[in-house]
């Protein structure tokens, strides 16, 4: 049984990362850690979400096309056994990003905001195993990132048009953890703490202006930016013979993810003056639960379901949706060193209303939207 459990490891974190709360499209997750000897990981694919709805009737109800953006992943992951106790693994990942655009000739209210943010993770981590089945784990984890904002449309009254550029930029956080094990019946269960990550962008800010009230605004600056603190609980335990049950919880601090570029925070006549800055975001916490089997000596699948509870439904127009439910497949192929997952997920994604001014003020409603991902990763023991 332990070698059959040990054989559904990779299974345990899904090989089709979805969009999830706040801009986040993977978790961070350090299964590579609990691979068995020398280990090699690629992973790729990609996701089409489907994201729209319509002004409010009282704005002219004007249709908003689909503004999530598809996207394509790849990650990398190498783990090293340095001695019976001490292994190290290195991680590559793209776990934040954002991909919206409202179509300019559609939502009267919001047609043409947009935003882009790319990033790319590099995590190096070491872990020591005592004898008593205790392990801790902990490491580095620096950050690329770099993002471009447009707020477009007649929600953002005199605010319409102004554009901000974030230079790419790096951050350096950590990671730290423990997990307990019992290896005979593949039990396992683990906790880690990421922290935030802060990065100083380079930013230009930019307004066409206001004939006879505004001038033109073109004005570079720094802006710092912490992406979000989050802690991690993952468990497995075998419960018969051939079969795994697995779960996660994963708790993301979003409220602390703040955008707050010079001129937009700033108070006239300086600045626009908005308190809350680009983003508001609210924190959340996501549940998955799943089961894996092996049904033959090369082929082994999982079913598990993800929930992710509704928070407030007035959402700020750049991460348009609110909470998410849905199911994610996969296969495994095991063939001698190498093992071959597939991955497929549907999400139903919350309905939700985009907001904008300071009080918030509903300006479109986003309903009915879905995503599907899919993906692989190829692992190599040796």
């Amino acid at each position: 049984m332990k070698k059959t459990m040990t054989g559904l490891a990779l299974l345990l974190t899904s090989a089709a990362p979805v969009l999830a709360g706040g801009i986040e499209r993977a978790p961070q997750s350090i299964a590579v850690l609990f691979e068995q000897g020398k280990y090699l990981e690629l992973s790729f694919g990609g996701v089409t979400p489907d994201v729209s709805g319509r002004d409010l009737d009282i704005y002219g109800g004007s249709k908003t096309g689909d503004v999530a953006q598809g996207y394509g992943f790849m990650g990398l992951a190498y783990k090293q056994q340095f001695t019976d106790n001490l292994s190290g693994a290195f991680i590559m990942e793209q776990p934040f990003g954002a991909d919206i655009l409202y179509d300019p000739s559609g939502s009267l209210m919001l047609g043409g905001t947009a935003v882009e943010v790319n990033s790319t993770t590099y995590t190096a981590l070491l872990r020591y195993k005592f004898e008593n089945n205790f392990s801790v784990h902990g490491g580095l984890r620096g950050s690329h990132a770099d993002g471009n904002v447009t707020l477009q449309g007649l929600a953002y009254g005199p605010l319409s048009g102004y554009n901000v550029d974030l230079d790419g930029a790096w951050g350096v956080g950590w990671v730290a953890g423990a997990s307990y094990e019992v290896p005979d019946i593949a039990a396992r269960i683990s906790l880690t703490y990421n922290s935030p990550i802060e990065h100083d962008f380079d930013t230009t800010e930019t307004h066409p202006g206001i004939a006879g009230a505004l001038p033109p605004i073109d004005v570079d600056s720094s802006t710092t930016v912490k992406t979000p603190r989050s802690w991690v609980l993952e468990g497995q335990t075998g419960v018969a013979a051939d079969t795994l049950l697995y779960g996660s919880i994963r708790w993301v601090k979003w409220s602390e993810f703040k955008v707050d570029p010079q001129v937009l925070v700033s108070a006239p006549p300086g600045g626009f003056g908005v308190e809350d800055g680009l983003v508001e975001l609210e924190d959340t916490t996501t549940y998955t639960i799943g089961i894996g089997r092996k049904f033959t000596e090369n082929w082994s699948g999982t079913a598990s379901i993800t929930y992710e509870p509704e928070t407030d439904d007035l959402v700020s127009p750049l991460a348009p949706t609110n909470g998410r439910k849905g199911v994610t497949v996969a296969a495994i192929y095991t063939m001698d060193q190498i093992k071959i997952t597939t991955g497929i997920s549907y999400m139903k994604l919350g309905d939700a209303y985009a907001e904008t001014g300071t009080p918030d003020e509903k300006r479109a409603k986003m309903s009915g939207n879905d995503l599907w991902g899919i993906g692989m990763r190829i692992g190599y023991n040796f």
